[in-house]
């Protein structure tokens, strides 16, 4: 059978849209009648190291600080040690990018876990304050790595039709990882305060042999199989079955798109509000206004994560059938106006309901929000540049966030400070009324 390359607009291509040509602006994806693909074998691949992944960084959360304080610092350098790993991310951000674009994802993937592993079990052996700073920031190099070759994966084997769905599944191994790794990071610890952080290495390491070795295996069945199925010639190694190699998407191009400039909005309003405020700001407020209570606090954060992982499943498959715009809008919407609630709680029961209310608005955004970046990179196609700058717009976020409103706390009190994170959430939310929805259904 004779060899056909297949054009990124071609009807045969899933997800692909002949009425639409690929220039300028991404065409909008269109969902297909009949059943939905299944999960590549990519996909899960990438699902059983993220896991590992997930686990280990849980078990270092609750040891991080303490193991910082046994160097006889005080706060403001505690601080400054987690502080560290997320401005080494936002740093390093670009040149991820560049590198993937590059090499490709899998390689900058394992090779930033394997960054991450090492200067992980060098935290674990740490002889001063100094070298805890230096190790633990240059494993926010090899995270932001992994991390943005992560979501290109995603971006380049996901279906478009069952993209929701994959956001969602990944999304919730990381809050199993959050939900179940404290506990089991705290009870490593009492055999030495530095084995969570060689647990935390060893699973990466696992993780990185994971991707490393199945990730090229699973691709080759994939690619022979729709080689079988469509007449097709294998694209080779780390491209989409079926595909000849495509230019990676161009941040220049990507700008041009109202979606991607609202999703930069999103990603900067939800680092600040849900990655920052809401771990280093809401418990504060707690403590001060409710209870002081370690376990109300604990009990506060752990709620939220149950109302995350009661939406983002269900947000994950529905945006697959009604598009991703909907879901962005009401999710921001509902943590915008529960976020601006909380500012006014002032017991513990309506503190735990606008928690899970928040852990509910955020899980309805973000698998759709993940979907509309893999839209507007496309099927097969690569986009280090572009995932780096929206990484950065989230990094950015929870690094800057805490900081003003710990400022405006420290001013005029904690109401303010939570109400300037609603307003944040409810200027995303805005930014996603002109943009496009990037997927339609048939």
């Amino acid at each position: 059978m004779a060899e056909r390359a297949i054009e990124p607009n071609d009807p045969n291509v899933p997800g692909s849209d002949p009425e639409h040509p690929t220039t300028g602006q991404t065409p909008v994806i269109s969902s297909v009648d009949g059943p939905r693909p299944p999960i590549p074998a990519e996909i899960w691949v990438l699902l059983v190291a993220t896991f590992f992944i997930a686990i280990g960084f849980a078990l270092i959360v609750p040891v991080l600080p303490q193991y910082a304080l046994s160097f006889g610092v005080g706060a403001t350098l505690v601080s400054v040690v987690v502080s560290a790993f997320a401005f080494m991310r936002l740093v390093f951000a670009p040149g991820a990018g560049a590198l993937i674009n590059k090499l490709g994802e899998r390689r900058i993937y394992v090779a930033g876990l394997l960054i991450v592993a090492a200067s992980t079990a060098a935290v674990a052996f740490a002889q001063d304050y100094w070298q805890l700073l230096v190790f633990r920031g240059l494993g926010g190099v090899g995270s932001v790595m992994f991390t943005i070759s992560a979501a290109g994966m995603i971006a380049r084997y996901s279906p478009p039709q069952i993209r929701g769905r994959i956001s969602a599944l990944w999304g919730g191994i990381f809050l199993v990882g959050n939900i179940a790794g404290p506990a089991v990071g705290g009870a490593l610890a009492q055999f030495g305060i530095g084995v969570p952080f060689l647990v935390y290495s060893g699973t990466l390491v696992i993780a990185a042999a994971i991707v490393g070795v199945m990730m090229g295996r699973a691709h080759r069945v994939t690619a022979r199989k729709a080689a079988e199925e469509a007449g097709l010639h294998d694209a080779g190694d780390d491209r989409a079955p079926g595909m000849r190699k495509l230019e990676p998407k161009s941040l220049r191009e990507a700008l041009q798109d109202s979606a991607y400039r609202a999703s930069l909005v999103f990603g900067f309003a939800n680092g600040w509000a849900n990655f920052g405020v809401r771990t280093a700001i809401l418990p504060l407020f707690v403590a001060t206004s409710i209870s002081q209570e370690p376990w109300v606090i604990g009990v506060v954060i752990a709620v939220g994560a149950v109302g995350n992982v009661v939406s983002l499943q269900y947000a994950g498959r529905k945006t697959d059938r009604v598009g991703r715009r909907p879901f962005i809008l009401i999710g921001l919407g509902v943590s915008a106006v529960a976020m601006f609630a909380t500012a006014f709680a002032s017991d513990i029961v309506t503190m735990l309901a606008l928690s899970f209310v928040l852990g509910l608005g955020s899980g309805l955004a973000a698998p759709a929000e993940q979907a509309v970046i893999s839209d507007i990179i496309g099927y097969g196609r690569s986009g280090g540049q572009v995932l780096s700058t929206y990484q950065m717009t989230q990094d950015g976020g929870s690094i800057l966030g805490p900081i003003v409103a710990g400022v405006i706390a420290d001013l005029f009190g904690f109401t303010w400070a939570i109400i300037v994170s609603s307003l944040m959430l409810a200027i995303a939310c805005l930014s996603w009324v002109w943009g496009r929805e990037t997927f339609r259904s048939s």
